[in-house]
């Protein structure tokens, strides 16, 4: 049976799948893993042991070793990103009652903020250049619930005992200093990350009653579309204007698998977001696949339209350098 390659078919598979066989099990087996000992330890109760596990394999891939016009370009992505991803989660959340169209801040905030990483260089890898691949190191700020943490207690819409948040940041943080000491750590657990994943999304899928999903699917299929349509245009206008070609930007445009792990991890920390965690995990999920499947596209486009310029660009020269080939004509 080729089962990890029907599960890679899918946008997102290895966080996708994991997380829908969870929310089967918990919705019509709740009881099925709650058995004690090992066996429980990997079902809802597991959860944050795997997303501490998951944020550290992600610390060790964060190297400073990287070029200032990378970081420049990089961190101008993420700022566009994040900028954007932040005034219309305070604008719901100041003139829409933290709800608009059934989308709640934390889901506008999570799904808008956090880029797909893999996609991102595996894009950038096939259409951009050497820099533009580079230039997720910087953004890779954003994976986590961390600066979400951030961003919702800073506008007071979230009350999270800083100690909670340091707590989030630390196995980052001690990943981070580990990959810079050692490049053969950082290779061996950065390359285990994808490992992680599924066991963390399995287990944040225990935490999901598929009920809710009714009520979030086609919400979040529009906020996938939202997601792209937006963050493309602010990311591509702010990599072509720190001299990118506009295809980082582009590829820049999806939400990240691992965001859907974020709401549930908002509402350990402030039990008031653990109403709305469920809906806008299911949410965030849908603007996974939606944008895995979109981003490409954008991305693409972009990369036409960049060759396109680059061709034009290259003629004109040549007839400048030549202008007696246009006057014999």
């Amino acid at each position: 049976m080729k089962i990890y390659q029907f599960v890679n078919k899918v946008p997102g598979g290895l966080m996708v799948v994991p997380l829908f066989i969870g929310m089967v099990i918990n919705t019509f087996f709740p009881n099925l893993l709650k058995i004690g000992g090992f066996t429980e330890a990997l079902s809802g109760a597991g959860y944050p042991t795997m997303l501490g596990m998951y944020l550290f394999t992600v610390g060790t891939k964060m190297t400073l070793k990287t070029a200032p016009r990378m970081l420049k370009r990089g961190f101008g992505i993420m700022i566009a990103k994040v900028g954007v991803a932040v005034l219309i989660a305070l604008s719901v959340a100041k003139f829409f009652g933290g709800d608009v169209f059934g989308l709640s801040t934390l889901a506008l905030l999570v799904a808008l903020s956090d880029t797909n990483g893999g996609m991102f260089m595996a894009l950038t890898s096939a259409m951009g250049d050497k820099e533009d691949v580079g230039t997720y190191v910087p953004q890779s700020i954003e994976t986590g619930p961390f600066l979400t943490m951030v961003i919702l207690v800073g506008a007071g819409l979230a009350n999270i005992p800083w100690l909670t948040m340091v707590s989030v940041i630390a196995p980052i943080f001690v990943g981070a200093i580990l990959g810079n000491l050692d490049s053969e750590l950082r290779d061996f657990f950065g390359s285990h990350e994808p490992i992680v994943v599924p066991f963390m999304a399995f287990t944040l899928g225990q935490t999901i009653n598929l009920n809710n999903v009714v009520a979030g699917g086609l919400v979040g299929i529009a906020l996938g579309v939202f997601v792209l349509v937006v963050t493309g245009l602010v990311c591509i206008a702010a990599d072509r204007l720190l001299g990118g070609s506009g295809v980082a930007g582009a590829a820049a445009s999806s939400t990240a698998g691992n965001a859907a792990a974020v709401p549930k991890a908002i509402a350990l920390a402030d039990p008031t977001y653990a109403a709305i965690a469920p809906i806008a995990t299911v949410q965030i999920a849908a603007s996974v696949i939606v944008t895995a499947v979109l981003t490409p596209v954008l991305t693409a486009w972009m990369y036409k339209k960049v060759q396109r310029e680059r061709a034009a660009k290259s003629d004109n020269i040549g007839l400048a350098a030549h202008p007696t080939a246009v006057s014999e004509k």
